[in-house]
């Protein structure tokens, strides 16, 4: 035993020992706490991270199921491709593809009528010197035409529209028309721009055109080995309607319901939004990586350019909830980060009250007065705040198809009216008297 001590008495043991046991006390209360707060924050990023992975699952599910489910939303998608040049370059050379299977070019000078030859010749001299050359430049020349005229624009609608009814009755089992489903192939005819084509032909000249019969050029859409193969499709495309419906509900109670478990819920909050963000992010990079490969293996005898136009058009509702979900997410992370006790948040709302603040003073030295208004405004303050965010939240839920514009356009113009209620609830002028001493 060192010197100088000496052994506990019995009053200092017992004092010991009650110490002790407090501690323990003390460290099985809290034990039970840290291990609840530790399964909380385990299920809550458990939430949000199956939130955020189906989150670019569901922009996908909503935009597969509005092309499939809506003929006109379809339509309305791809009709602008008729006026694309190299779409229109595409179906002129189909439909010439078409015709010259179908012209016989050993009689084709002679069964022309003699007064209707000169100008046949001149115009195939015009065009070569080897006559199947010539016959095809001349046949591409008017379907080109045809394919350039506005009338085209109808007849490509309306061969959408029934391409789209091919699909519908392949994939759900409706639809009908010129669309055919043979066995387990879906096709639809694309007879009324040929038959353009051949009127063109007759009236400059080549009227052995007039007696080719109607080509019936059927563009096979769905092609299956066993017809079990589209029975399935079928089921997977219902699927696929009833999750483009409620996926994205899913998603996002799923980042709410993290949100709410968790200690941190402002910062949960954040980190919630800008990982959606950055997932639908990715999303839209994958599709334009999508679209290098899948351009680079198309075979050769087709057009590229058309093929970007119809990825292009058939995708840009698809890019545009990209874009909207990312400047969602954005907004929403921002605006909570805004609101929270941190640093630099307080710094810039610091900001944000001393510039109105400085303008509201130089308002009232120039003499403006904001009345009964601005006491009311004081008095409702955080009132007229949760309606204005209410009005906000709900200007986009009823938006058709919201952009990412649309979501920062509301986000700006909620800031405008929540600067004017700063601005008129400013904090009120203080009461001043005459100065003392002042004598009438």
């Amino acid at each position: 035993m060192a010197q100088g001590s000496h052994p506990a008495g019995p009053d200092e043991q017992a004092e010991l020992r009650a110490l002790r046991e407090r501690v323990a006390t003390l460290e099985s209360e809290r034990s039970p706490g840290r291990r609840r707060h530790r399964r909380r924050s385990f299920l809550a990023a458990v939430l949000i991270v199956v939130g955020c992975v189906l989150a670019p699952l569901s922009v996908v599910a909503a935009w597969a199921a509005d092309q499939v489910g809506d003929t006109d939303r379809y339509v309305a998608t791809v009709g602008p491709l008729a006026s694309d040049p190299a779409v229109q370059d595409a179906v002129a050379n189909r439909a010439t593809d078409a015709l010259m299977s179908r012209i016989d070019l050993s009689t084709l000078l002679s069964d022309v009528p003699a007064q209707d030859r000169p100008r046949l010749e001149k115009a195939l001299g015009r065009l070569g010197d080897s006559l199947e050359g010539a016959v095809r430049s001349f046949v591409r020349d008017k379907a080109r035409a045809v394919a350039g005229s506005d009338a085209f624009e109808t007849i490509w609608k309306q061969g959408n529209r029934q391409a789209h009814s091919a699909l519908d009755k392949a994939l759900t089992g409706k639809g009908g028309g010129a669309v055919r489903l043979e066995g387990n192939t879906v096709t639809v005819d694309l007879a009324p721009l040929v038959d353009r084509v051949k009127q063109r032909l007759v009236d400059d000249g080549m009227t052995v055109a007039g007696r080719i019969p109607e080509v019936h050029t059927d563009f096979t859409l769905v092609t299956s080995e066993s017809i079990s193969s589209i029975s399935k499709a079928r089921t997977y495309v219902r699927l696929l309607q009833l999750a483009g419906n409620w996926l994205p509900v899913i998603a996002l109670v799923l980042v709410a319901a993290g949100v709410l478990l968790s200690v941190r819920r402002r910062r949960a909050l954040v980190t919630g939004a800008l990982a959606v963000a950055v997932a639908t992010g990715l999303l839209g990079i994958g599709l334009r990586v999508f679209r290098v490969f899948s351009l680079d293996r198309l075979p050769a005898d087709v057009s590229q350019d058309a093929a970007a136009a119809v990825y292009d058009t058939m995708t840009h509702f698809l890019f545009t909830m990209v874009r909207m979900v990312v400047a969602l997410g954005v907004v929403v992370a921002l605006a909570a980060w805004l609101t929270g006790p941190g640093r630099r948040a307080g710094l810039l709302r610091g900001l944000w009250t001393s510039g109105i603040g400085g303008v509201r003073a130089t308002a009232e030295r120039a003499g403006m007065r904001t009345g009964p208004v601005g006491p009311f405004v004081r008095r409702y303050r955080t009132w007229i705040t949760w309606v204005l965010v209410a009005a906000a939240l709900l200007t986009y839920l009823l938006w058709s198809y919201p952009t990412g514009w649309v979501v920062v356009g509301i986000a700006l113009c909620l800031l405008f009216v929540l600067a004017v209620v700063e601005f008129l609830g400013g904090a009120a002028p203080a009461e001043t008297g005459p100065p003392h001493g002042r004598t009438r």
